[in-house]
């Protein structure tokens, strides 16, 4: 091997590497998803057009609960899709609101609805919430229907921000709230497919099986209220 043939084979391997060091690094940055000014990367679930029922106010995005009556309708989802990531945010409720954040979000006519599709960190009002006594699965923090939270969860008051978390790495999954981790757990394994077959989901096989999809923000018919929402894929 002469020695001209080393070298330019030396620089190819230190520019495949310099390169895949760039993609890594480029991989591993933090994005903002919302740019506290206006909708721009979200859009209607299984919509086109104008989003008519979230607005910036103060530089947080609003759900002002226009779906009355319902849980469906009114949810928005990011135009891009992600697979395993780290989500943050910050939000506030009014009192006796219901919301919620939502991952691998398919969208499509055989998908009415977010959550058919799409695991829920839920957002409610603990306390307040009227129509119904709440389960513990239905509670903030919540993995909505398959996890609960556990004792380090604290939130603040109606009314007051909120930071959370959501970690997605190749099926192991974390729920944060205020600095905690309040819920961890194996997506797809044989506790989480047993919950899925004898719980809420049993009738709807489509649900968390996708391993990529949209974040989605649920419009539950109540104000909601969310800022700072950043993401980084892992």
């Amino acid at each position: 091997m002469n020695k001209n043939f080393k070298i330019l084979t030396l620089a190819a391997a230190m520019a495949f590497a310099g390169t895949q060091g760039f993609a890594q690094a480029k991989k591993k940055a933090w994005v903002n998803l919302f740019n506290g000014k206006n909708l721009n990367g979200w859009h209607g679930f299984n919509k086109k057009g104008r989003v008519q029922n979230w607005e910036v106010e103060n530089g947080a995005l609003v759900c002002l609960g226009a779906v009355k009556g319902t849980d469906t309708g009114g949810d928005i989802v990011t135009d891009k899709q992600y697979a395993n990531f780290e989500l943050t945010w910050e939000w506030k409720i009014d009192q006796g609101s219901n919301s919620g954040v939502l991952y691998h979000v398919l969208e499509g006519s055989n998908y009415p609805a977010t959550y058919l599709t799409g695991p829920e960190y839920q957002i409610i009002d603990d306390i307040g919430w009227v129509p119904d006594k709440l389960e513990d699965w239905q509670k903030t923090g919540a993995d909505y229907a398959m996890y609960i939270p556990n004792d380090q969860k604290k939130i603040m008051p109606v009314g007051e921000w909120n930071t959370s978390k959501i970690v997605f790495n190749k099926g192991h999954v974390e729920h944060w709230l205020n600095g905690k981790k309040i819920v961890e757990f194996t997506a797809w394994d044989a506790d989480w497919q047993k919950r899925k077959a004898e719980g809420k989901w049993k009738e709807h096989p489509e649900y968390g099986m996708a391993k990529t999809g949209h974040i989605a923000l649920q419009d539950h018919g109540h104000k909601a209220y969310y800022k700072n929402i950043k993401i980084r894929q892992l």
